[in-house]
């Protein structure tokens, strides 16, 4: 098997187009200050930071951790491989981040240094059993990457989402908000479409009939209603709200990237981490080639690198899962 010119676009954009996104949403994150109705968002920098424009938050440095693995031809479905993209999370939690979600540091601290995938399940089941509360939006905001490595498996695509998933947030919504997001964007790069609910069939009854209704709310309330956002659920309304109420400009189609964007830093809140999610989806559809060239130029962040070497760790990714298919 083996992408197209335009597949392999969107599957780039997929991880460009979160990278971008976090960045430009990261000087509005809790309303610091807020979009209005009719301004446009700049790429600034700033936030809580604070981070130079240009420079992702730990949502693009999440998923960079997950990349890292992938392109390294880890399966992230094994233990070895979740392993892998633990010890970077973990790592990059030792470094002092400017910025790191309160539930995934308590999980990596708890975990110890260089922690197995058992280790961490462990650490993050035990915090759900304590506090039935592990279902914020920070495995959602780092999934990007998850379906690139089983591009053409969507059932592996799940499965792996979901695991990587349970590494910090065990709560069952976050395992299959993942997944659900993981499959939506591993339709778009295949298809060229933009399909949340292509994945449904691939959850638990129970997950399917929760999200359906969550879904059908997202495409019918305003925007502004999934604010605050910290919650998977509503961070994922959020983030296809924005997307799905946005119209698709006729003369123009590829700035439905920024111009959703717009709309998901409008909302406020967790405007780096919403911009995120859904910068990963509308990649996905509309390809890197879609993304301002200015705001990629100035990508960049943990550790170290500028957004250009993602390109290299996406195609790396993507080989390794279509590699003897």
């Amino acid at each position: 098997m083996k992408l197209t010119e335009s597949q392999s676009d969107r599957a780039v954009g997929a991880i460009v187009g979160t990278a971008v996104a976090d960045a430009l949403g990261a000087h509005y994150e809790f309303d610091r200050p807020t979009l209005g109705p009719d301004e446009k968002a700049q790429m600034l920098g700033g936030g809580l930071g604070p981070f130079a424009p240009g420079e992702w938050t730990d949502d693009t440095t999440m998923a960079w951790c997950i990349l890292d693995a992938a392109a390294g031809g880890h399966d992230l479905r094994t233990e070895e491989g979740l392993t892998a993209v633990g010890r970077n999370f973990r790592e990059w939690s030792e470094t002092g981040p400017k910025d790191i979600g309160n539930q995934t540091a308590r999980v990596l601290n708890t975990a110890g240094e260089s922690p197995t995938a058992e280790r961490l399940r462990y650490v993050s089941e035990k915090l759900h059993e304590m506090t039935r509360h592990t279902g914020g939006n920070g495995s959602l905001m780092r999934t990007a990457p998850v379906p690139l490595r089983y591009l053409g498996d969507r059932p592996a695509v799940a499965e792996a989402a979901a695991a990587v998933s349970a590494l910090t947030h065990w709560d069952e919504h976050a395992q299959s908000g993942c997944a659900l997001w993981s499959l939506a964007i591993e339709h778009a790069v295949m298809h060229g479409e933009l399909d949340v609910r292509s994945g449904l069939s691939l959850l638990s009854p129970a997950e399917a009939s929760f999200w359906t209704e969550k879904l059908d709310e997202a495409e019918t309330e305003p925007p502004s209603t999934f604010n605050p956002n910290g919650w998977v659920v509503t961070a994922l309304q959020a983030a296809w709200s924005s997307i799905a109420q946005t119209p698709v400009p006729e003369v123009d189609p590829g700035s439905h990237y920024v111009e959703a964007l717009n709309t998901a830093i409008r909302i406020g809140n967790d405007t780096d981490t919403v911009a995120a999610i859904a910068g990963g989806l509308l990649g996905a559809r509309w390809g890197a080639s879609a993304i301002p060239a200015e705001w990629r130029k100035l990508s960049h962040g943990y550790p170290g690198i500028p957004g250009d070497f993602l390109i290299t760790l996406t195609h790396d990714a993507v080989r390794a899962g279509l590699h003897g298919r």
